[in-house]
């Protein structure tokens, strides 16, 4: 076996030979010298030429592991809002592991070293949408306050945006929207840097909202609509459940309102003690994020004016107006 095993490495050694000279000498043909040849750690070597070319392996940027854990957000969102209407355990623990999920592909695109742009962005936008889905549907439950819950939408989507556009324009496309500089704002630097005080105040925002939406289902003082009895009638419609005219579509989507009923009986003998020391416990982060909503929008939209004042500076604007003589 050793002897045929010896033959063999006799037999591949020209080869293996002509292939480190060839190596070699495109090393050494390279103006930096053989200096320049490095490794990816792997045991592979990169080869840098004069035209910069590096031999890498191909990175799939929309399966790294945050990115994954971002999909998985979504699926889970989706899943909440199709529950939302009727079966408020289930929609509240599925959207709450959808935003405790957020501190793990962080966690993630540290751990592997896997921090992209598009992971940055995707993060970002899967926060908006979903916050946004719930106050859609406090709207709804407390018609009497839409207009607060629009504005929240409005501010929360106009900060962020204005935030990570100045971020771009004026620091540069590598510039983390996170790196916000003491001097322009130390509560947004603290905000962003501090990986306790983003965590405390994203969860405790979100909770708030989760609180409120519990409250819809158990709380008379806010839902006042609970202490009216069902009926007989409508107890029996709700049960019947609507009727689709399509048989296709009654297969693929299972009604929901008879299997609502029930959860629905259970949303209305629930206790509103919890909801409502969440909803008084998050209420003050609650109020310190929506702050720091409308510092963020202020200081990058004076970051942006402050981009034009000097583009116009450089472009000699205003022009003085040639009087015809």
């Amino acid at each position: 076996m050793s002897e045929r095993k010896t033959r063999r490495q006799a037999a591949l050694a020209p080869e293996a030979a002509g292939t480190a000279e060839a190596v070699d000498s495109y090393a050494k043909s390279s103006p930096q010298g053989a200096g320049d040849d490095k490794s990816n750690g792997n045991g592979q070597a990169i080869l840098s030429s004069r035209s910069g070319v590096e031999f890498t392996p191909h990175e799939n940027i929309f399966l790294f592991w945050p990115n994954i854990i971002g999909y998985s957000r979504i699926v889970l969102a989706i899943a909440s809002l199709y529950y939302m209407p009727l079966h408020p355990r289930t929609c509240s623990i599925l959207y709450s592991i959808s935003c405790l999920l957020d501190a793990l592909d962080g966690y993630a695109a540290r751990y592997f070293q896997q921090s992209t742009r598009f992971g940055a962005v995707l993060d970002m936008v899967t926060d908006r949408c979903t916050t946004s889905c719930l106050l859609v549907f406090l709207s709804s439950a407390f018609p009497r306050w839409a207009i607060v819950f629009q504005g929240l939408i409005s501010v929360d989507f106009a900060s962020h945006y204005m935030h990570m556009y100045a971020t771009l324009a004026m620091g540069g496309s590598d510039t983390s929207h996170k790196n916000v500089d003491k001097s322009r704002s130390w509560v947004l630097n603290l905000y962003y840097t501090n990986k306790v005080v983003l965590f405390v105040c994203c969860a405790l925002n979100e909770l708030f909202f989760i609180a409120l939406y519990l409250l819809s289902f158990s709380s008379p003082l806010l839902s006042p609509q609970l202490l009216k009895p069902l009926g007989e009638t409508r107890a029996a419609a709700i049960q019947t459940g609507a009727q689709v005219n399509s048989s296709v579509l009654r297969q693929l989507f299972t009604n929901p309102y008879s299997a609502g009923a029930l959860e629905m009986a259970r949303a209305n003998k629930m206790d509103s003690t919890w909801p409502w020391i969440m909803a008084g416990v998050s209420a003050p982060i609650m109020a310190l994020k929506q702050f720091l909503n409308v510092v963020q929008l202020v200081k990058a939209s004076k970051w942006l004016a402050e981009g034009d004042v000097k583009s116009r500076r450089e472009a000699g604007l205003p022009k003085k107006s040639r009087k015809n003589t």
